[in-house]
């Protein structure tokens, strides 16, 4: 029996805010729902190296579950690079992807013309190479000078990760690389992250990406969760009759919160059970 299966009570509810619980109940039976998640730190646990993470295995089912039912749209939007979560995720390819914070948007059937170009990372790629290496050219020996810090290169920007580096060297090395790489280029987007700081050639944000999907899905409620300070874009973008979930203890303009991707698992198969009571009746 998986965890969505089992709906006589005991896939982890009690452990739900009973306000989050009655806004899933009113989820589960609209016409068309979009489930829309950030991934590291939401739905699989931060982990050392980034390649390695995964989703809870209640939250996988949850989300595979979800993503089978009429009417129900499963994306994940997030600041990694959209091949990347596309790895990391191992979810079929019905589910939406939306990576590096906005710019990159994988819609499958759903794509139209509107979505194509500015929006497609081979594209970003090419027209930012040069400006793009000579950034990373610029601020490479900044990060190679601190053991445990690395760069993951972007479409059109790159990441500093400091997930391995104690909190004080962190916070010197985000200065220096965003002073340096400000310098270069003034007009540079950054955003700083648990652990990580984003700097990119184009200016998009997760709420974009809520957008587009919105748009794309024609979706009647949206649900999204994240933990990160990127996620709030999107939060704030939710619009009534929508619901947010912040991950975690941190500040969020999100009127819904769990401590933990554990919890966050729980709320997908509530959800999941929910919903696949509404299409039944």
């Amino acid at each position: 029996m998986t965890a969505v299966e089992n709906v006589s009570g005991s896939t982890g509810e009690s452990v739900l805010p009973p306000a989050l619980l009655a806004e899933l109940d009113r989820l589960a039976a609209v016409d068309r729902l979009l489930v829309a998640l950030d991934f590291d730190g939401t739905v699989a646990p931060i982990v050392d190296d980034p390649s390695e993470s995964r989703a809870l295995p209640a939250a996988h089912a949850a989300l595979l579950a979800l993503s089978a039912m009429p009417g129900t749209t499963v994306a994940l939007v997030s600041g990694r690079a959209i091949e990347s979560l596309a790895e990391v995720s191992l979810l079929p390819e019905t589910v939406l992807l939306v990576g590096s914070h906005g710019l990159e948007v994988r819609l499958g059937d759903l794509a139209t013309d509107e979505h194509e170009g500015s929006l497609n990372a081979v594209e970003l790629a090419r027209v930012d190479a040069d400006q793009l290496s000579a950034l990373l050219e610029h601020v490479a020996p900044l990060v190679n000078a601190v053991d445990g810090a690395w760069i993951e290169r972007k479409p059109a920007g790159f990441a500093v990760h400091t997930r391995q580096v104690d909190d004080a060297a962190a916070v010197r090395l985000h200065d220096a690389v965003r002073e340096a790489a400000l310098a270069l280029h003034p007009d540079l987007t950054v955003r700083r992250g648990l652990n990580v700081l984003e700097l990119s050639l184009r200016d998009a944000t997760k709420a974009d990406g809520i957008a587009a999907l919105r748009a794309a899905t024609r979706s009647d409620a949206v649900l999204f969760a994240g933990d990160d300070v990127t996620d709030e874009d999107a939060l704030a973008a939710l619009v009534a009759g929508d619901v947010g979930i912040k991950v975690g203890g941190a500040d969020s303009v999100a009127p819904h919160r769990v401590p933990d991707e554990a919890s966050m698992a729980c709320v997908l198969v509530a959800l999941a059970a929910r919903r696949l009571v509404s299409a039944s009746v």
